[in-house]
């Protein structure tokens, strides 16, 4: 008969060596504590146990209290549990060592730093981490989301890009995103990451030999925080550079790595082909960026011209929604152009570029034309008019709107950069959804979409007034009959 000794002894026997097995292996203990923090199973992929290693190795030095080797980059696509690994999950792994670990925790947004910064102090907080690690519990009085702290004296402290960190000092140092994907071209942004980054940081260091900074994060541009570090790395910085890109590309660091791909895919589970042709298809530039981890140049390069199919057409085709949208200028003779560009939508989901009319005319000619060219178009024709900001803008887009009176016609007040404008239209264009009416203006436009978004080159008009007719066409469906171009 088993005594009730006997059985408590099991249990610790057994909580023990569980422990011990967590303890020895951040993977292990991944997988064990996965389901303190999600309902959703753990899907494993080669990737995840290489992270954990990487990740291990630096912890195992900083254990010893020995000298710093490197920071340590890594660049991955979204959607690839990186957050879990290395934001929730490997701040509290450390302390099961060495609970005197104290880890500075940072992303682009304070609300996305307390939502992991929670789940990390759920795993503290949970009954198995308490009866495999009874010793590693939480100060009462220094238990907030924020900033919480054991008794040992580690602690883990959230915070955002840009924001305090006012009196803390870390171990580890760990910068999980730090730019908003969406607002990566914005130059006020990069400004701001790339100060913090540079004069912040660095000073936030338990010790300059000792801290290990970790960046990781999905490459967003040219002049992204990877991209500065790459650059301090190239002036002497020592950095581990860890790039996964979601398909197999000449791009994989370390090269080694490029034996693991299945199929020429990171991780066939979470970005299989048919989830990354879904992504490419929601923008060329963020999928080379975001999946790829390769930001596109920024001479040209976002669109590829020959994936335009040019076709004689004579008339447009009945039923199909059309809109002509204008990009104003009102320069005679030199600058800007004013652009209107007339697109229609396939039943079968291909984009037609009917017509395109530009021209440097002043406001009076300029009025004059876009009138002329609702008449040839008809009424089954939505017009679009681009509004400037500022009520100056404003103003304009009334008095146009006024003078096609009679017509479907509305202002459009676009946000963002012209490249983020362009990206959806750009990813249909390098599908191949995109068809051209053979006309003497098909040369002009080709060459400008060519080398857009290229600084070097002038004129964007024709790309603006192209994305905004496409962003249009994929809202609200418009009906049209047979109108003669």
């Amino acid at each position: 008969m088993t005594s009730k000794l006997q059985v408590e002894a099991e249990v610790i026997s057994e909580n023990d060596l569980l422990a011990s097995i967590c303890r020895d292996s951040l993977w292990e203990f991944v997988k064990e504590f996965w389901g303190e923090i999600t309902s959703e199973p753990l899907v494993e992929n080669w990737h995840l146990r290489f992270l954990c290693w990487v990740l291990q190795s630096a912890a195992e030095r900083a254990f010893q209290r020995q000298k710093n080797k490197y920071d340590i980059l890594i660049n991955i696509a979204p959607e690839t549990t990186k957050s879990t690994l290395t934001s929730v999950m490997f701040p509290i792994w450390m302390w099961t060592h060495a609970p005197w670990i104290q880890t500075i925790c940072a992303s682009y947004a304070l609300s996305l730093s307390l939502d992991l910064a929670s789940k990390s102090r759920d795993i503290v907080q949970s009954a198995k981490f308490r009866a495999l690690f009874p010793d590693i519990s939480l100060r009462s009085d220094r238990n907030t989301v924020t900033h919480f702290q054991n008794l040992q004296n580690g602690w883990r402290y959230a915070t955002s890009t840009g924001g305090s960190m006012t009196g803390m000092h870390g171990h580890f140092i760990i910068i999980d995103d730090p730019l908003n994907p969406k607002e990566a071209l914005s130059p006020a942004d990069l400004k701001t990451a790339t100060e913090w980054l540079t004069n912040v940081v660095p000073k936030r260091k338990v010790s300059q030999e000792n801290t290990t900074t970790i960046m990781i994060m999905q490459r967003l541009s040219r002049g992204d925080p990877s991209a500065l570090w790459l650059d301090f790395h190239k002036r002497g910085m020592p950095l581990f550079h860890i790039c996964l890109p979601a398909k197999l590309t000449g791009d994989v660091r370390p090269a080694y790595l490029r034996k693991y791909y299945k199929n020429g895919l990171l991780d066939p589970h979470r970005l299989g082909e048919s989830v990354l042709k879904t992504q490419r298809l929601i923008g060329a530039f963020a999928y080379s960026a975001q999946y790829l981890q390769n930001p596109l140049p920024v001479k040209g390069g976002m669109f590829h011209t020959g994936k335009i199919a040019i076709e004689e057409i004579e008339t447009l085709p009945a039923g199909w929604p059309l809109v002509r949208y204008w990009d104003k200028a009102g320069t005679p003779g030199g600058g800007a152009y004013t652009v209107g560009v007339l697109m229609g939508k396939s039943p079968h989901d291909f984009y037609w570029i009917f017509d395109v009319v530009r021209g440097q005319w002043d406001a009076s000619e300029r009025e004059r034309i876009i009138k002329q060219t609702a008449q040839r178009d008809g009424i089954g024709v939505r017009v679009v008019v681009e509004q400037e900001p500022g009520s100056s803008g404003k103003e304009a887009a009334q008095s146009t709107i006024r003078n096609l009176a009679g017509f479907r016609v509305a202002a459009d007040r676009p946000t963002g950069s012209k490249v983020a404008r362009a990206d959806s239209f750009a990813a249909v264009v390098n599908e191949g959804f995109v068809k051209m009416r053979k006309a003497v203006w098909n040369a002009d436009y080709l060459t400008e979409l060519s080398f857009f978004p290229d600084p070097g080159y002038k004129y964007k008009d024709q790309v603006d007034a192209s994305s905004g007719a496409f962003n249009h066409l994929v809202k609200p469906t418009f009906r049209v009959g047979m109108v003669k171009l």
